[in-house]
């Protein structure tokens, strides 16, 4: 199997700033990668220089076998974070006239497909509307249609969840597993960890322009070891003695029960058998590490800020510890 993207060593700066700093990557055909990392950290300026919109300074960089994302423009789909319809057009118009520009034959065929797909996003009602008259999810969703009409090889989605409410945003992300599962290579950028969490196969994490992480999510997960344990009392109270249970290091009560922190080397399996055995609990978990809380590790260990708590994802049966 060939490389989709392959960068090596780039580099882009605007004036004093630099915006990304000697990324290298090699993302293979048929791959789903999440770039992710906080807002300004370089995200939309490696996937413009992919798609030859804006030049690195110096490094190489190459798409679908090519030195530049021009020479494949019909191989590729793009949604770009700013997004931008003809707003006086007519949606069906729109999509028509942006499948004639990647290369297919307008008439009959093509304007099945477009009302295929409107009827798939449940907008086939707005296929006469002009683009302005919709909403902003609405119009979101056109310019997704608009990057798969033509079936590309390579998609590349910037923010693509931004401003949809979640019925949409699970809409989208069926929509991009199944272009992922049609054999497609698709990358889409994210400052919300969870999104990434839920879809991709792999993360480039890209923090003040440079990449601090490569890797799958299970190899991620791997890295870091779960370090807290959520409990529910029984009698509905936490019990303050539970600090001095070997191996935890604090307790605090949250708005979903309490969580142990765990001490160093502290095993968290035999500190969950503690747990039940000083306080009766109707519930006990394990919570794994979100990309959220590898992100602030490797951030705070880069003197930067810190992000929002995650909220627990992983949930482990009593039953696995008898």
């Amino acid at each position: 199997m060939g490389h989709a993207i392959r960068m090596s060593k780039v580099r882009k700066t605007f004036g004093k700033k630099v915006a990304v700093e000697g990324i290298d990557l090699e993302l293979p055909e048929g791959a789903l990668y999440g770039f992710i990392g906080p807002n300004g950290a370089g995200k939309t300026t490696s996937i413009r220089m992919i798609m030859s919109i804006l030049f690195p300074d110096s490094g190489e960089l190459e798409v679908l076998g090519k030195k530049s994302a021009v020479e494949s423009k019909d191989r590729i789909g793009y949604l770009p974070e700013e997004r931008g319809l003809y707003r006086k057009m007519k949606v069906h118009s729109f999509l028509e006239h942006m499948g004639r520009l990647k290369g297919l034959d307008s008439g009959a065929p093509l304007r099945k497909t477009v009302m295929d797909w409107l009827e798939r996003v449940e907008l086939g009602d707005v296929a006469k509307k002009k683009c302005e008259e919709l909403s902003k999810g609405m119009q979101q969703k056109v310019q997704f249609i608009a990057c798969v009409l033509h079936e590309p090889d390579l998609l590349i989605l910037d923010e693509p969840f931004s401003g949809l409410d979640p019925v949409n945003m699970r809409l989208l992300r069926d929509l991009i597993q199944e272009q992922h599962d049609a054999g497609r290579t698709v990358i889409f950028s994210t400052h919300v960890m969870q999104q990434a969490e839920q879809l991709c196969d792999h993360i480039v994490m890209i923090h003040e322009g440079k990449k601090v992480l490569d890797a799958t999510l299970d190899e991620i997960r791997s890295r870091h070891d779960p370090r807290t344990i959520l409990f529910t009392p029984l009698n509905g109270e936490g019990d303050a003695s539970l600090a001095a249970v070997a191996g935890v290091g604090s307790v605090e009560h949250t708005e979903r029960g309490y969580e142990a922190h765990l001490g160093a080397n502290a095993d968290p399996v035999s500190v969950m058998r503690a747990i039940m055995e000083a306080c009766p609990v109707t519930r006990v978990e394990l919570r794994r590490p979100t990309l959220e809380d590898v992100f602030v590790e490797i951030v705070e260990g880069t003197g930067g800020g810190r992000m929002p708590a995650p909220e627990p994802t992983v949930a482990v049966s009593t039953g696995d510890l008898a």
